[in-house]
């Protein structure tokens, strides 16, 4: 049994999902009240598109209403693990952010904790019974829908363990190895580098797990393109585009992401892969 808090992202057919109604209080804080009958279920898992603290707070106040029903397993399913990429203290008087996500749903005593393609090692190691689901069958659906010979791009080096999992699982695809320089005060990007002489025209898919801004990429595709690449792709599991399409298609014949983060209409050169059609054996 689920209990979908976002009704537009569902994970298997709407009738295995409890009825809830949610509502935030005029001083801001959510609400839930699980209005689906709960005898005789005794495991849930509860699935949430986090993009707020609240979304956060609803998840948790969700975990405490279940346990309220007297549901005994519950399962949390959050395929974009909030402040993930918060997982060092940069500067000091920051905190490290997903480490105060995780002990808060560590405390919660679930029976587990279920995160797709997370940012790096550091949010599965802070989470207690948490299960790492790939982003292997998402790329397979993508190369899938390209169905044309290409290069598997690492953007960075904190990409570069998954692409080569990935390629090993896909058959051996050629990984190219990139990287930059980011000024940890300022955020700005500089230093690309792509660690090939001559791509020799080929089609080439950039993998990563989040695009925000979409910088990284676009600085990326000019040293490809120098590097004589042919038509450019962009893979990302979590797609935030926090500055829009327009710029990031200047550079990429074609854009796909999941709807780990949010939905996003299709487009001529935008395609988004429903997690609910990769995931439909990783997921019980």
């Amino acid at each position: 049994m689920f209990l979908d808090l976002d009704t537009s992202f569902t994970l298997f057919e709407a009738n295995a999902s409890l009825d809830f109604e949610s509502f935030t209080f005029p001083g801001g804080e959510p609400h839930i009240k699980i209005t689906g009958c709960t005898s005789g279920i005794n495991e849930v898992t509860v699935t949430h598109r986090i993009q707020s603290f609240n979304d956060f707070g609803l998840l948790v106040l969700a975990v405490d209403a279940l346990k309220r029903l007297s549901v005994e397993k519950i399962n949390v399913f959050i395929p974009y693990f909030p402040a993930a990429r918060q997982d060092r203290v940069m500067r000091k008087g920051e905190p490290l952010s997903v480490k105060v996500y995780a002990e808060i749903l560590n405390n919660m005593g679930l029976n587990r904790i279920s995160i797709y393609d997370p940012h790096s090692d550091v949010t599965p190691a802070l989470l207690n019974k948490c299960s790492v689901i790939s982003n292997h069958n998402f790329i397979k659906s993508v190369l899938q829908d390209i169905d044309e010979e290409v290069i598997l791009i690492s953007p960075d080096g904190g990409a570069l363990k998954k692409i080569y999992q990935l390629s090993k699982r896909l058959g051996g695809i050629t990984v190219v190895e990139c990287s930059k320089s980011r000024d940890v005060k300022t955020g700005k990007l500089s230093g690309f580098q792509v660690y090939a002489s001559d791509l020799q025209g080929r089609s080439c898919v950039v993998v990563d797990d989040i695009c925000d801004g979409g910088s990284t990429f676009m600085g990326l595709a000019k040293e490809l393109k120098a590097k004589n690449a042919g038509k450019l792709y962009l893979a990302v599991s979590h797609g935030i585009f926090s500055k829009g399409f327009d710029k990031l298609q200047i550079y990429y014949d074609h854009i796909y992401c999941t709807d780990a983060f949010r939905s996003i209409e299709n487009t001529e050169q935008f395609k988004q892969i429903q997690l609910k059609e990769v995931l439909r054996d990783e997921i019980q």
